[in-house]
């Protein structure tokens, strides 16, 4: 696993370009044996099927592959060999621990009771992601439950932590343009300020939150970038802004994606401007199943695989979503923090793991495997269908 993880860590690829990681993976499984790989699945992704020898529920477990537009500035033997390009949130690490998964799963298959779907998922990282058209292209057809795990940088190693519930929070985009007219700093009458506009516009903003969602329902709006003017005595005509929407609630998500742009269009209006709202909805939310958590909390517990520890709900987005949104199943986080020296949160430049934790992943996404294949009184999808 960790031969496989450096490998994929000296060689990153960008989101939708891993064409070198999709057939690093692929070549692996197919040199197991006894796995069906599929190829070029919505896009990037490889997806392999290991029929079991004996009838039981299909299972799919998943791993993604791509990494991100950063600069490693680790100083270790596996640094990236490309620049600008690193491994930055452990996404090389989530597929080192499913391939050793495949490879103890192929060597056993005929003594399974049912089929594991392994997802190896390209694009977590660039809305629209991977997830979605992979799903389009069949990955999810006549699988029972899905699992997937996360490595966590600032978590402690030997915990394992779970969420009933909303675990991650949809993630949207947005990117405003104000339209003004420009003029001398010196005559503002004489124009219409876009960089005044923008201004009061983020603080306007703040109010969708603090008083058009529930309360009891999170949000986050951040404007994370504002560009406008190029001198200090010129009234600038045009202000650019983008930014970011997180929320759980799908109500929430609706009312500050329509308050944008009521908001926006207003305020210009009553100041003569013009506006362009674009706002794209990233991933949903990520909803971990009740039942199929508990048995995650169960079968974990009872083959002692690590200390489990209950998550707060993050703002953080995961393409994961799109598949809960389809089968049941659960999203759990695999500690990854070194005990010795200094950890740095997910897409950090200097971003690393504890590589102990690829083994207690593989240990993790194993014991779910036994344990949900031999849970027989619950039936499967087809069985259901035929019903």
């Amino acid at each position: 696993m960790i031969e496989w993880r450096r490998h994929m860590h000296r060689n990153p690829e960008l989101s939708f370009h891993e064409t070198a990681t999709a057939a690093f993976v692929a070549e692996k499984l197919i040199e197991f044996g006894g796995i069906e790989v599929r190829t070029g699945v919505g896009g990037n992704g490889v997806v392999g099927t290991i029929r079991g020898g004996k009838p039981g529920k299909t299972i799919a477990l998943r791993a993604d592959f791509d990494a991100l537009p950063i600069q490693d500035e680790k100083e270790v033997p596996y640094r990236s060999t490309v620049p600008g390009v690193m491994h930055a949130c452990g996404h090389d690490g989530h597929t080192a621990a499913l391939l050793a998964v495949a490879k103890i799963l192929s060597e056993y298959r005929e003594e399974l009771p049912g089929t594991i779907v392994l997802l190896h998922q390209h694009a977590e990282e660039a809305p629209p992601g991977g997830a979605r058209s992979m799903i389009e292209d069949g990955c999810l057809d006549g699988v029972d439950e899905v699992y997937g795990i996360h490595l966590a940088s600032l978590q402690p190693y030997g915990t394992i932590g779970y969420k009933h519930g909303y675990l991650t929070a949809s993630a949207d985009l947005f990117e405003i343009l104000i339209q003004g007219k420009g003029g001398h700093g010196a005559s503002p009458h004489q124009t219409i300020d876009a960089v005044a506009l923008g201004a009061q516009l983020i603080t306007e903003l703040q109010l969708l939150v603090s008083r058009r969602v529930d309360p009891l329902h999170p949000a986050v709006l951040t404007v994370g970038s504002f560009h406008a003017g190029s001198a200090h005595n010129v009234i600038a005509d045009q202000a650019k802004m983008t930014g970011t929407v997180r929320t759980f609630q799908e109500e929430a998500r609706d009312r500050i994606q329509a308050g944008i742009q009521a908001l926006t269009e207003g305020l210009c209006h009553s100041f003569e401007a013009t506006c362009k709202v674009d706002y794209l909805r990233g991933y949903p939310a990520t909803f971990n199943h009740q039942k199929e958590t508990d048995e995650v909390i169960r079968i974990l517990n009872d083959k002692e695989i690590a200390k489990l520890v209950e998550l707060p709900a993050m703002m953080g987005g995961e393409d994961f979503s799109y598949y809960l949104q389809e089968k049941p199943g659960t999203f759990i986080m695999v500690g990854a923090a070194f005990a010795d020296r200094e950890n740095f949160p997910h897409h950090h430049p200097k971003f690393d793991f504890d590589e102990r934790a690829l083994m207690m992943s593989a240990r993790a996404f194993l014991a779910i495997v036994d344990g949900r294949l031999n849970t027989t009184s619950e039936p499967t999808e087809a069985e259901t269908a035929s019903v």
